[in-house]
């Protein structure tokens, strides 16, 4: 089968790459991230989360980043929101679209949330129906999909039986999300492929973590069975909280540059996004995570030098 003309890229550094960060990011730092993404052509950006401050710190100013960024006609902007309290936080923000989640394996939501799979996905059904209500997009997001840091192999099975959750709940989009980075080409193409049976595969997105160097070749492995919505992270924000010093979310230059290699539209400007990969580096004081993004701004310094 061949590659689809378009994909979809959702940015998840504001949110899923900034939150796990130690030093305090100042609020008109996220909002000038996001805004930098916005004028770079992004179609869906998660830009903040509602959750109590006491367990994610990080994402305390969700409200004032929404509030201050220049919203760009024709992007979602996406919140994380865990309960009821947090949704009405995000629906007075203005949120576009809600992200519920749940994870496939039963260790980690015991472990994480001290409850089941089946409690832990119960618990949004009046998240997901007041956002339906207000006229919300809902996506709901799996986590440990192909892996689990507690139980180790997580049985395709489980996997289905969550997205069904999700699609009884009503969910528009669904995530199947390689939390710990473990998974395999093989293994990718086979969860999609289960998964697509219970649910459309163009509502299904692939969210992979770069742990053990295989988020690429498991994107190239979705794009195989027709998967075409994707999330990235700008300079690879984000390391693996079960893995200390890996990686985490895969870099979205390094993303692009694969798409756009392939011919496969995403309407976003991938030099813009690695200026941006670059600028939250240096505000956070950290290495640029996108090798991509590195190549390209190296490229473009030794044009400039040569000119």
């Amino acid at each position: 089968m061949g590659y689809p003309s378009a994909v979809k890229v959702i940015e998840v550094g504001p949110r899923d790459g900034l939150q796990n960060e130690a030093q305090p990011v100042p609020t008109e730092v996220k909002i000038a991230l996001v805004d930098r993404l916005s004028a770079a052509g992004f179609a869906n950006i998660e830009a903040t989360s509602f959750v109590s401050p006491k367990w994610v710190p990080q994402m305390a100013d969700g409200t004032d980043v929404m509030a201050g960024i220049a919203r760009r006609p024709g992007t979602l902007y996406s919140a994380l929101t865990p309960n009821m309290k947090g949704f009405e936080a995000a629906l007075a923000a203005g949120v576009d679209e809600i992200v519920i989640f749940g994870a496939a394996s039963e260790a980690f939501s015991q472990r994480n949330i001290n409850c089941s799979i089946a409690e832990s996905i119960d618990r949004f059904a009046p998240v997901a129906e007041a956002a339906q209500q207000a006229g919300l997009r809902v996506r709901g997001s799996i986590s440990c999909a192909l892996g689990c840091p507690y139980q180790g192999a997580v049985p395709v099975a489980s996997v289905v039986d969550v997205v069904q959750r999700l699609q009884t709940l009503g969910c528009d989009e669904i995530d199947i999300a390689d939390t710990i980075g473990v998974g395999t080409a093989e293994q990718v193409r086979a969860v999609f492929d289960a998964a697509a049976r219970v649910f459309p595969m163009e509502r299904l997105s692939g969210h992979f973590h770069d742990t053990y160097g295989q988020a690429l070749a498991n994107i190239l492995a979705s794009l195989d069975v027709g998967v075409t919505i994707f999330h990235a992270s700008v300079a690879g924000l984000g390391g693996c909280p079960y893995a200390k010093g890996a990686p985490g979310n895969v870099a979205t230059e390094d993303v692009l540059y694969l798409l756009h290699g392939l011919g496969i539209a995403t309407g976003i400007d991938l030099d813009a996004v690695a200026r941006t990969g670059d600028w939250i580096s240096q505000q956070l004081g950290r290495a640029n995570g996108s090798r991509a993004g590195r190549a390209l701004l190296a490229r473009q310094s030794a044009g400039a030098a040569n000119a």
